[in-house]
């Protein structure tokens, strides 16, 4: 039988991932081995993630390694993946989804977000900077870049009051204190909370058995998510959150473009039947564009040129 060899990033995170796709093979009786890859988004953490190389950061070194045939599939948190993936390498499976939240860790307590006083909030995300902004103009935003056990770490290490994580990757490794608030008003990135696993379009046998875990109505949620934002022309560095879910026979679609700095924001909320969803992302995302986020996502772009 065909060992199955999983690329991942070494981060306990990115780990815990790749051993939910282990056991989720070895239960259907497939042989795997997990081989971890470094990413040049793990090493440099000095500089914010537009500046790096920005979208398919992490992604990049996993694709080489399965290209030069020393993986067959590579795991990934779905929403650091770009929508273009690289010409011979496909989508393989997606898992079901986990909590979309993202979620704000204090550092003593809350009560400054009862107070329009400043405070100091940590994120590495300009869509996180840009709606925290949006909601406390007042507060100011500290750069904030690492895996998580990295950045709960600055957290303790610095007089901030609070820093951003997503709630499910927290929540995965059994990090998430109680210290804690979900941000249910805050939009996520899109598929914020999935995992995806990728393949060589060549290798058939290994897309048959990937398609075997594969989660329908996350993978049809994530995917109107990523059209969202691929019709915005926006990376994962971008400013651009959506959130799509199935209830019965409709889908929802919550979507936002928002200033860097908070101070302007165009939104969309629409529902079609479940069997439109193919068009959903992209109808959200035209909207968006005609009402005034054609000239937003210009002014967002000459920004993080700066």
């Amino acid at each position: 039988m065909k060992m199955i060899r999983i690329g991942t990033r070494a981060s306990q995170l990115a780990l815990w991932q790749a051993n939910l796709v282990k056991t989720q093979l070895e239960n259907l009786g497939y042989q795997t081995q997990i081989i971890e890859v470094s990413s040049t988004g793990d090493e440099v953490l000095d500089k914010p993630l537009h500046q790096i190389g920005g979208f398919g950061l992490f992604t990049k070194t996993l694709d080489n390694a399965m290209l030069r045939g020393e993986i067959d599939v590579a795991v990934h948190s779905l929403k650091d993946v770009p929508t273009d993936l690289p010409e011979k390498i496909t989508q393989a499976a997606i898992l079901e989804r986990a909590n979309i939240s993202d979620v704000l860790i204090l550092k003593n307590n809350a009560d400054f977000l009862n107070n329009p006083e400043n405070a100091i909030i940590a994120t590495g995300s300009l869509r996180r900077r840009a709606q925290w902004l949006h909601k406390y103009p007042n507060h100011t935003i500290t750069e904030l870049r690492g895996n998580v056990n990295t950045r709960l770490q600055k957290l303790i290490d610095n007089d901030w009051n609070g820093a951003i994580f997503a709630a499910a990757g927290l929540e995965r490794i059994e990090l998430l204190p109680e210290n804690h608030v979900m941000l249910d008003w805050m939009i996520p990135a899109a598929a914020q909370g999935a995992i995806m696993i990728t393949a060589l379009k060549a290798d058939t046998k290994t897309l048959d058995i990937c398609a075997q875990i594969n989660h329908k109505d996350t993978e049809i949620a994530v995917t109107v998510e990523r059209q969202f934002m691929k019709t915005l022309e926006g990376g994962c560095t971008a400013p651009i959150g959506g959130n799509a879910k199935i209830t019965g026979d409709t889908i929802y679609f919550k979507g936002i473009l928002i200033a860097i700095d908070g101070s302007e924001k165009v939104e969309v909320e629409k529902a079609l039947p479940i069997s439109e969803w193919k068009s959903l992302g992209k109808i959200c995302a035209e909207e968006v564009l005609n009402n005034g986020g054609k000239k937003l996502m210009e002014s967002i772009k000459a920004e993080m040129k700066k």
